[in-house]
C-alpha cells in the first residue's frame, strides 16, 4: 500500500469516526460539558409580579436587572449592556432582557429607549421593562439569595443570568470572587472578560441539548 493511500485512509477515518465519538460522549449522559452552575432555583415568575405582562422566564434565557430609581442614572449601564451583550445575542429567539423598574419612574422608559436607539438604530424589541412597586422589586431581588444589596431606591448596577427554568446561573469558582452571582454593568472590563463568556456558555448548553434531542428523535 502506498504511503499516500495510507494517510488518506487515516484522514477519512478521523473525519467519520470523530463526530460519532463526540455524539457518544454526550449521549452517554456524562456531564463533562461546561455549564454554568445553578446558584438559586425557582425564582418568582415575572407574570406573577405583574398580571398584565406576558413576559416570562420560562423558555427564555434572561438578563435580569433591578432599576428601581431614576432611569436617567442608568444610561451608562444600559449603553454598556446594549453594546456588549444585547447587540451580540439578541437575534437568538430565546434571549431577552428584563428590567424591573419602579412604577414611579415608568415614564422614563421611553426616554431611555430613545437614548439606546440614537445613532445605532438597535432593535429594542427584546428590551423588556416591567413597572412594579419598590417593595416588589425588593422582594424579588431578595429571592435571588445573593450577598448583594439594593440601594434605597431599589436599584443595583448588577445584572443576572436567568435560565429557561427560572433559575439564577453564575460561577462558583470565579478566580476573583469565588461565587459570582451577577455582573456589574458599570464595568466594561467585567462584561468583556466574564459576562460575554457566560452568556455564550448557557446558549451553547441549550443548543447542544436541542441537537441531541433532534438526533434521538430521528433514530
Amino acid at each position: 500500500m502506498k504511503k499516500t493511500d495510507f494517510k488518506k485512509k487515516i484522514v477519512l477515518g478521523i473525519l467519520f469516526v470523530f463526530p460519532l465519538l463526540v455524539y457518544l460522549f454526550f449521549a452517554s449522559g456524562k456531564n463533562n460539558f461546561a455549564k454554568l452552575p445553578v446558584l438559586t432555583a425557582g425564582l418568582t415568575e415575572i407574570s406573577e409580579l405583574d398580571s398584565l405582562t406576558s413576559i416570562k422566564f420560562k423558555g427564555k434565557i434572561t438578563i435580569l436587572g433591578y432599576w428601581g430609581g431614576s432611569l436617567e442614572e442608568k444610561q451608562a449601564e444600559a449603553l454598556n449592556l446594549n453594546e456588549k451583550i444585547y447587540k451580540r445575542f439578541y437575534e437568538f429567539d430565546d434571549f431577552q432582557f428584563v428590567f424591573l423598574v419602579n412604577e414611579e419612574f415608568s415614564e422614563e422608559v421611553d426616554k431611555l429607549k430613545k437614548t439606546l436607539k440614537e445613532g445605532v438604530g438597535t432593535d429594542l424589541s427584546k428590551w423588556n421593562f416591567v413597572s412594579v412597586s419598590k417593595e416588589t422589586i425588593q422582594n424579588h431581588f431578595e429571592s435571588l439569595k445573593t450577598p448583594l444589596n439594593l440601594s434605597q431606591e431599589g436599584s443595583t448596577p448588577f445584572v443576572f443570568i436567568i435560565d429557561k427554568n427560572g433559575s439564577l446561573r453564575g460561577r462558583n469558582d470565579d478566580e476573583d470572587q469565588g461565587t459570582l452571582f451577577g455582573f456589574d454593568a458599570r464595568s466594561v472590563a467585567q462584561i468583556n472578560k466574564k459576562m460575554i463568556d457566560d452568556v455564550k456558555v448557557i446558549l451553547a448548553e441549550y443548543r447542544l441539548a436541542l441537537k441531541i434531542y433532534n438526533i434521538e428523535r430521528e433514530k
